[in-house]
């Protein structure tokens, strides 16, 4: 059975809508596979072969230097380190892990952007859009569908490609160390800071699905309402507004920056799929501690980048934010919008 036919018939069973909506996640995971799914791993695959190929450079530096690794009893070294100095290594390991992540990162945002762009202009384009209006299938489910798809499903994909990466990487760094006949296990697995680092990771999807609703929903809008070219209609728009209101002076005369609009216009309606885009609406978390004098709380907050960045104090600091919630508000009138456009638009200009 293939999946429209299968749709057909989730759609058909009145008493479960919710496997139809399941049906339909399905379906735009089967058509988007390929960014969901392949992008994020072939991205961490990247970062691998050149963290393999920076080791044998290194090899190959250190026997031209005649440096020998071999010898290190990291048994011991971790035995003798303060507790200070172990949350010290382990915040260093989650700041290397976390940046190794960023590839990762940038590609989900590039495939949710051109994903949202395309969720509801490619099937008008090819005229697919009929037969997909020809099932009993709501425009709000289908259009919820690829909102869930969006925000949910795919950054849910790239955080288990990134939990792959790490553990790749440890692996590869692991079996370096061991060719050298040094034990990495005391120190680099250890599995309270890397079950911690990937629990938030998982916990902070739904943060950062709010924090995108409004890109998503004028993106949304876009491709719903675009006749063709809904890049250009999704960028240049805001883009042009600014630049008007900009040469008119107008945000001025009502006392209001510049900088204003291009942050929480501009920068919300394009940017807002990028991970962490409310970091610098939550709270200080644990930067807050380098003015408590503290000499030990200093080093650690100033290493410790990403738990402070991610503290649970600059988390609920977000949600309690009313830039998240007004941004929620804006978001959810343009995806209501973009369900109103795509049930009357199903032409397209060539």
């Amino acid at each position: 059975m293939n999946a429209p036919s299968e749709i057909r018939q989730a759609a058909m069973t009145k008493s479960n809508p919710m496997q139809t909506f399941l049906w339909l996640l399905k379906r735009e995971y089967w058509e988007h596979r390929g960014g969901f799914f392949w992008a994020p791993l072939i991205a961490g695959g990247v970062v691998i072969a050149i963290a393999l190929l920076s080791l044998v450079v290194a090899e190959a530096t250190a026997a031209r230097h005649g440096i020998n690794l071999g010898g290190m009893n990291l048994d011991t070294i971790a035995h003798n380190m303060t507790a200070d100095q172990i949350a010290q290594f382990n915040a260093g390991l989650t700041v290397g892990l976390m940046a190794l992540s960023i590839p990762i990162m940038i590609t989900l945002s590039f495939v949710v952007f051109f994903y949202l762009l395309g969720a509801l202009y490619d099937d008008r384009r090819d005229r697919s859009v009929l037969f997909w209006k020809s099932l009993p299938v709501s425009d709000l489910d289908t259009v919820l569908s690829k909102v869930v798809a969006a925000v949910l499903v795919a950054p849910a994909l790239a955080i288990a490609a990134t939990i792959v990466l790490h553990l790749a990487f440890l692996i590869l760094v692991s079996a370096y160390a061991g060719l050298h006949s040094v034990n990495p296990l005391p120190l680099l697995w250890n599995p309270a800071p890397l079950l911690a680092m990937w629990t938030k990771l998982i916990l902070l999807i739904p943060l950062n699905a709010l924090w995108a609703l409004p890109t998503v929903g004028w993106l949304l809008l876009c491709s719903a309402f675009a006749r063709s070219k809904p890049f250009l209609w999704a960028v240049a728009v805001p883009v042009a507004f600014g630049a008007v209101m900009g040469f008119t002076h107008l945000l001025q005369q009502l006392s209001i920056p510049s900088a204003w609009y291009w942050k929480n216009i501009v920068g919300r309606i394009l940017f807002g799929v990028v991970p962490g885009g409310w970091f610098d609406i939550g709270g200080n978390g644990g930067i807050r501690a380098l003015s408590t004098g503290d000499n030990v709380n200093i080093a650690l907050d100033r290493f410790d980048l990403v738990n402070s960045l991610l503290s649970w104090n600059r988390i609920l600091g977000a949600l309690a934010s009313p830039e998240l919630w007004i941004g929620v508000a804006a978001g959810v009138a343009l995806i209501v919008a973009a369900i109103a456009f795509r049930r009357h638009r199903v032409e397209t200009s060539v």
